[in-house]
Order: structure tokens, then C-alpha cells, then sequence
């Protein structure tokens, strides 16, 4: 078989930057006599050609004559050439040996040869004549092959960053060689709903992951996503979009060791730290409650979770004075307006959510302003003042205070009921009406006519201001029982005087 003739002219900077590997030298078998060569070799692989580079040296026995090269054999057969710098390359046949000097010849072979061979018949100035032989044997475990020019995807290692909180990574192909031909190798950034601050299921796509490939001439990729204010989890992994699990659920499959920087395969071809993160400051839930009270002092709890990160179910916990309490779980996107404190226990609502009272979770049973108010009636003559409180039904118990002169009373009226205070007639003109938990006051102002100077009892006693009276006094009492629940809800802490 005739190999072709391979060239040496390949510039030396290039060739000293390819050259990875030396074989070491070939022992040489040289005869005992005078007026000989000895050959020795090395060699090493020219990456950038896939051939290898053999060293041929060449030295003469003799220090007082000199030796002309007559003939060059070599096995493979390429040429075997003297590097001349700064000039072209000669062949080693022909060329002249100092006294006692040496000779450097080059040949290139092909990169899965095992075994070379130089013969160089050599003349001295006396004519003597000699044939000498070296052999190099080369590396049969190490052929010499070209430097790649890509890398196969399968192979190619990667580095990135990543930073979780803040929803970005990057991530960069290793070394200097592209990914050969038209493959492409995809990551993608994802983050997640989470339903802790630690690994925790079930978890939600939170947007768009962001997905990229390297391949080409792209050898560098930036992924960004948006990452949910609460509770979330972020991972880049080996792979598309087609890679991302959504919803991440309990004893549902797992990235493992597809994050990149996992010690496991694939994860462990792109150096870097943990491409993954748990964290978050609060619940993906939107937990909200309104207040309504009722004129019977009832509230009505209206719970909500619905919002743009309400993901999973609340657990509220609606809590009353006196030890009360209720359980309520809503789900996400879902609403409950059932829950109805007990007027006894409505002095103080808290809502809670995970032990904690949440925002504008607080509320008192306050008065609705439709409620029909208390009214007061009176009915007085010479002798006696009589102030009546009456309560409509359905709402709740008042406290009200009667004051007369010196004295006062104070009753509860249920609602449906009627409380009667009777006084002396006395020389105070005028009685007060208060109720405290509602901040409304009533002066009533007491002129019975026809009494002789009012109020001492001195003349007999009028009629009563009962059904059929008349005069003022009946005009006087029927107009405070029209108007007085118009004004109790008009002059709150101020005093209204009216004539009985």
C-alpha cells in the first residue's frame, strides 16, 4: 500500500501549540565497528493534523571526518525532511554531517501507525561507507487523532448561576468547542406556588417558565422569571418546557437530579451552585373577612380567599368573648358568609389564620343605623311624672337611666318591652332621659297645667294624660311619643327639651 506524501510546511507556532504527547525515544541497533550512524527518535501527536511527528537525530562517529547522507529509507514512507529555519525544508538525503556532529530530521505518519523505521546509508571522506537503522515504537493504547472541532452534546459539560429569590440564572457551555452540527441542548427556569417556605406539596406554576437552548453559535444563555410574592419554590433544569411538572403533588414525579448541580446525571455536567430554591415570606392565600351586625347584636363573618395568590384552602378560626369560637375552612377562589357570632359573644371578634389575627381581623358589634330606636313617653299630672321607655322588637337590650330631682333609676328594657318610672311631683321642671350605651340623652321638661303654680301640688290634681284627656297635656304627650325616635337619632349627646 503507497500512503500519500505528507507535507511539512505547517508554521512551527501553530504546530508547537497542537503538539500534546511524546512517545519517547527508539533504542537503535548499531554495529561495534568505526565509521557508523547512530539513530534515535522521538515523537509526539500534531492534534491540529490527527499525524505524528517523529524527531529523527542522526550522529556521526567520527570527530575527524566528516559524513554525507547517500540514501534515506523510511518505513512508513513519507519524507523525511531537515527544518531549515527561515527557509524551506530539505530532504535528510544529501545532507552533509559535521565531525562528531548530528543531524535533525522530521517525518510525519499517519496518526495510527505503531512502528517506525529510518535507514541512512552514510560516506565518510575516506570513502568508507556504512548503513545504520533506528525504530521508534509508537503508542498502540494513544493513537493520534485530530482535535475535535465540536463537541457532541451527549459529552459537553456546563457552568451556571443561579439566584432563586430573585428568579434568574445563567448558564454557559464549558470550554472553548461548540456543540457539533444542529444539536441544541434546552434549560428551563420555573418557579412555583408553594404551600410552605420549605418543600412542601402541592405546588402551582407560577407564570411563564423561561426556557433557552445552547447550540450554534449561542454558547451562553440568560433565563429570568417572575416569582410570586409568598411561599414559592424555583428550579432549573435539564431540559424544555416540556420537562416543567405542573402541579408538583405528593408522591407525583420529581426534577431530581435533572436541577442543575445535583451530583447526579444529567444535573452533574453543569458545575455551579444548587439550581434550586425554597422560601417566601408569607402564605400563597388571599385570607379577608367582613363584619356585618344585626339590630338583634348579632355579627355575621363573611370569609373570603380570592385573590391573585390564593392558591390553596384557609383554615380560619373565628373567635368571640366568653371562650366562643368556630372552624371555617374556605377554599381558594371561594367565599363563606355563614359564620354568626352570638350577640353575647359579639363584644370582640378576632379572626385568625395559622394562630395570627389578620389584617382588619378585628371587629366590635356597633349599632346598624336603620335599627327603630327606643322611644320615651311621659305622663304627668299635679301629683306624679311618669317617664316610659319602650324597646322595639328585635334589637337588643337598653340600659336606661330616669333622673328626677334627686333621684334616679335605672332599667334594662328588653325588646318588645316597656320600663315605667313614677316620680313625685316635685319643684324640679325638668327630668332626664339617658341612654348610655346608644351616647343618646332626653331632657323632658315637666309643666302639668292647671296646677295651681305646677309641680307643689297645692291645686287638685288634673286628669290624666291618658286616652281621652285633653288639653296640652295630651297634645303635649302624644307629640313626644311621635317624634321622640326621630330625635333620639338625631340628637345624639346633645339634650332635647320637651314639654309633658
Amino acid at each position: 500500500m503507497i500512503r500519500p506524501k505528507l507535507s511539512l510546511r505547517r508554521p512551527l507556532a501553530v504546530l508547537a501549540a497542537a503538539l500534546i504527547g511524546m512517545t519517547g525515544a527508539a533504542a537503535v541497533a548499531t554495529p561495534a565497528a568505526a565509521h557508523h550512524t547512530t539513530i534515535t527518535a522521538t515523537a509526539i501527536c500534531d492534534q491540529l493534523s490527527g499525524e505524528r511527528v517523529i524527531t529523527w537525530k542522526v550522529v556521526n562517529s567520527e570527530r575527524d571526518k566528516a559524513a554525507t547522507i547517500k540514501k534515506v529509507t523510511a518505513a512508513p514512507s513519507t519524507p523525511v525532511q531537515v527544518i531549515v529555519p527561515g527557509a524551506d525544508a530539505v530532504d535528510l538525503q544529501g545532507v552533509a554531517i559535521t565531525r562528531g556532529g548530528f543531524v535533525e530530521a522530521v517525518q510525519r505518519v499517519p496518526g495510527d501507525t505503531s512502528v517506525a523505521t529510518l535507514t541512512v546509508e552514510a560516506r565518510w571522506d575516506n570513502k568508507r561507507e556504512q548503513t545504520n537503522s533506528g525504530t521508534i515504537k509508537l503508542d498502540r493504547d494513544a493513537p493520534c487523532a485530530p482535535a475535535p472541532k465540536c463537541i457532541d452534546a451527549s459529552q459537553a459539560k456546563y457552568s451556571h448561576t443561579f439566584d432563586g429569590p430573585n428568579g434568574k440564572a445563567t448558564v454557559k457551555l464549558a470550554g472553548d468547542l461548540p456543540l457539533c452540527g444542529e444539536e441544541k441542548q434546552f434549560f428551563t427556569l420555573v418557579s412555583y406556588f408553594a404551600p410552605r417556605p420549605q418543600f412542601a406539596t402541592p405546588q402551582y406554576v407560577y407564570g411563564a417558565p423561561d426556557s433557552n437552548f445552547l447550540g450554534g453559535t449561542q454558547t451562553e444563555i440568560e433565563l429570568n422569571v417572575g416569582v410570586p410574592d409568598c411561599h414559592t419554590q424555583v428550579d432549573l433544569i435539564w431540559g424544555g418546557v416540556d420537562e416543567v411538572i405542573d402541579p408538583l403533588v405528593e408522591d407525583g414525579p420529581r426534577y431530581g437530579a435533572k436541577k442543575l448541580g445535583d451530583k447526579g446525571a444529567p444535573g452533574n455536567r453543569s458545575s455551579g451552585p444548587p439550581g434550586w430554591y425554597n422560601g417566601g415570606s408569607k402564605n400563597c392565600t388571599t385570607p379577608a373577612s367582613t363584619f356585618a351586625s344585626a339590630c338583634d347584636g348579632t355579627v355575621t363573618v363573611s370569609l373570603s380567599n380570592d385573590g391573585s395568590i390564593s392558591k390553596y384552602p384557609v383554615e380560619f378560626e373565628v373567635r368571640g368573648e366568653n371562650g366562643w369560637s368556630k372552624s371555617v375552612t374556605v377554599d381558594p377562589g371561594k367565599a363563606d358568609n355563614e359564620t354568626v357570632v352570638p350577640a353575647e359573644n359579639a363584644g370582640k371578634i378576632e379572626v385568625l389564620v395559622d394562630g395570627k389575627v389578620i389584617e382588619n381581623g378585628t371587629y366590635s358589634w356597633e349599632r346598624p343605623e336603620d335599627c327603630p330606636l327606643p322611644t320615651v313617653t311621659t305622663d304627668a299630672d299635679c301629683e306624679t311624672f311618669a317617664l316610659t321607655a319602650s324597646n322595639p322588637e328585635g334589637g337588643v337590650p337598653v340600659k336606661v337611666e330616669f333622673t328626677y330631682g334627686d333621684k334616679t333609676e335605672t332599667r334594662t328594657v328588653e325588646p318588645g318591652s316597656s320600663e315605667k318610672v313614677t316620680f313625685p311631683a316635685g319643684d324640679e321642671e325638668t327630668a332626664l332621659v339617658v341612654l348610655p350605651e346608644l351616647g343618646l340623652e332626653l331632657e323632658v321638661v315637666y309643666a302639668p297645667e292647671d296646677c295651681g303654680g305646677g309641680g307643689g301640688g297645692e291645686e287638685p290634681p288634673g286628669l290624666p294624660v291618658t286616652g281621652a284627656a285633653a288639653g296640652g297635656i295630651a297634645a303635649g304627650a302624644i307629640a313626644l311619643l311621635a317624634v321622640g325616635a326621630v330625635l333620639f337619632v338625631m340628637a345624639r349627646r346633645r339634650r332635647v327639651h320637651f314639654t309633658a
